[in-house]
């Protein structure tokens, strides 16, 4: 049986905490769910990383690894832990973040017009990526629309509600017509009360007839770090006021702000340097004004434009954890407008 290196598949060492083994592994299967990554190869590089924390992340099967390899479990065993199943959302549901899908209800009904479940709400968050690497607190101000108490939603005054006399109530009306010997029946909303049931003889004081009342909510929020763009933080029963029924979720949308020096792809950071011509040639340190700190970077002698060096663990943290991704820096050789003295001086000098 050939040699797996679980920790490497995962990114992580032997002295790991099962907190950090399960963000390393979730921080991978967003980037190759096949939910979400249809590249050719993603499919089974989720397998590979899902049979890695499928013994990792258990600590018994974690002691047996360390002590035996794979040669502790059975190939029947394996392909169960690389085919193990997971939902999306699920891989998500604890941090309390996931990406922007289909996360949205808009008000389930019951029969019962006094029953109505609040709606889920959306809010766009934007931060910097700074704000991202370090975490940030914010205050945000939400709109909502609660069921408004003097009339219970009704929007009519307490006696100014009286029963359809046209659909008796029900909200819906029933026309049958007749073609030769089969009668058909067509039922439809209540022309007169719109399918309400009821009629307004006046409406609510409060408000205005709507049977709800604007109210804005301001909501601390703690956005961790590493988060990254697109994710989105759930907040439970945050969103519009129910009638009689639960309320319904805030979902706050992360979009972080283009930045002028970085950019960013998963838990990377990549950069461009410009440095002179003597540098690239003969080589040197060039000082990199990294997102935390400054570090001395050096170039070896001849080092050709473009040529990028990877500065590891000097990226974005992952998402709540004490681990960063890598900084690539690209070199950028600045050539110098020569004047002619200097041109016909290189020129005898290179050829």
């Amino acid at each position: 049986m050939p040699k797996k290196d679980y920790y490497k598949v995962l990114g992580i060492n032997k002295d790991s905490s099962q907190e950090e083994i399960k963000k390393a592994f979730r921080q991978l299967a967003r980037k190759y769910h096949p939910d979400v990554n249809k590249d050719a190869g993603a499919e089974d590089k989720f397998k590979e990383i899902n049979e890695a924390f499928q013994v990792l992340g258990n600590p018994e099967k974690k002691s047996q690894y360390d002590q035996f390899g794979t040669s502790a479990f059975s190939q029947e065993d394996l392909r169960g832990f690389r085919n193990q199943r997971f939902d999306f959302d699920e891989l998500f549901r604890d941090f309390g973040f996931g990406d922007i899908f289909d996360i949205f209800n808009y008000g389930r009904r019951r029969e019962d017009e006094n029953y109505e479940e609040g709606v889920d709400l959306r809010y766009d968050l934007e931060i910097t990526l700074e704000d991202s690497f370090y975490g940030i607190e914010k205050t945000i101000k939400v709109p909502i629309h609660e069921i408004c108490k003097r009339c219970n939603g009704q929007g009519a005054e307490e006696k100014y509600l009286k029963e359809c006399d046209k659909c008796g109530g029900n909200g819906k009306l029933k026309i049958a017509r007749r073609q030769g010997f089969t009668q058909f029946v067509t039922i439809t909303s209540c022309d007169k009360c719109h399918g309400r049931g009821k009629i307004v003889f006046k409406d609510c004081n409060v408000c205005k007839g709507k049977g709800k009342i604007e109210k804005i909510q301001k909501i601390n929020l703690k956005i961790p770090r590493g988060v990254n763009d697109g994710q989105y933080l759930r907040l439970e029963g945050k969103g519009g006021l129910g009638k009689n029924a639960p309320s319904g979720d805030l979902y706050v949308v992360v979009h972080i702000k283009e930045h002028p020096v970085f950019n960013r792809e998963d838990e990377n950071l990549f950069l461009d340097k410009k440095i002179d011509l003597t540098t690239a040639i003969f080589g040197g340190k060039i000082e990199i004004k990294n997102i935390d700190k400054k570090i001395n970077l050096k170039i070896p002698g001849g080092t050709q434009s473009h040529t990028s060096f990877r500065l590891k663990e000097q990226g974005m943290p992952l998402l709540n954890s004490k681990q960063r991704g890598d900084l690539f820096v690209r070199i950028i050789v600045e050539i110098p407008k020569l004047s002619k003295l200097k041109e016909k001086f290189f020129k005898k000098l290179f050829t």
